[in-house]
């Protein structure tokens, strides 16, 4: 049958010398893979521009069932981005949201508040006129709601350690390495409280901030079985240094 949905472009690759295969997270079915036919030929009927991560498409595709490759029928743009294709700050911030997407979301099923979650987030990414540093980490525990294992509790001085084995505020230091410091437990704690609107006002160093990220990598390495290697948090954390 076909199928009128919105989508985010997660991972674009080369099927044969003028296709491509779309990994696409949709509004409608939740991840798909979609075969683009001549999109890579002089006279494609789909636009080579659309399919590329993080791109928010409007697409009819044919869908026959949850797994396997299905086959794009038209596709446009859902949202043009003005901002993130000049500015490498948050193009970079871009694709590590990308890639966590794309390596943390598995399943072949509808998902529509975790899909208007992360295209919010890639529009506010764009439109925003506000500092970006502290996006993808707000990003990060927004997406851990989604997937269920969102930190519970907060910083308190009875709470001071976020357990990252346990996913939880405490007051005993944990007998295991896999914990946050009391100073970066608090900012942890405030990032839960502060809306992405607002995500910038949390005032971090550059340090922090890096230590707050490989903190909430680990945080998904323990509560996501088989997690990929991540990658562009190395590219991000050079680019938000500079």
């Amino acid at each position: 049958m076909l199928i009128k949905t919105k989508g985010i472009v997660l991972r674009v690759s080369k099927y044969s010398e003028t296709s491509v295969i779309a990994d696409i997270y949709t509004e409608e079915k939740g991840l798909r893979s979609y075969l683009a036919s001549g999109v890579r030929s002089q006279k494609a009927r789909l636009k080579a521009s659309l399919l590329q991560p993080m791109s928010l498409v409007e697409m009819v595709a044919y869908d026959r069932h949850e797994k396997g490759l299905n086959r794009l029928r038209e596709l446009q743009a859902a949202f043009v981005y003005q901002s993130i294709p000049f500015d490498v700050r948050k193009g970079a911030v871009g694709l590590f949201l990308t890639e966590m997407a794309r390596k943390v979301i598995r399943e072949p099923e509808e998902n529509r508040p975790l899909f208007g979650f992360l295209f919010h987030t890639f529009r506010f990414l764009d439109e925003t006129k506000q500092p970006i540093a502290n996006i993808h980490l707000h990003y990060l525990l927004g997406l851990s709601y989604f997937l269920g294992f969102l930190p519970s509790g907060a910083w308190t001085a009875e709470t001071p350690f976020f357990d990252i084995q346990e996913g939880a505020f405490t007051g005993q230091l944990p007998t295991h390495p896999h914990y946050i410091q009391e100073s970066e437990s608090r900012l942890l704690s405030a990032l839960l409280e502060c809306g992405l609107e607002n995500c910038h006002e949390l005032a971090m160093t550059r340090q922090q901030r890096k230590n707050l990220l490989n903190h909430l990598l680990d945080f998904y390495r323990f509560h996501i079985e088989n997690l990929p290697e991540i990658h562009a948090h190395l590219v991000l954390e050079e680019v938000l240094a500079g």
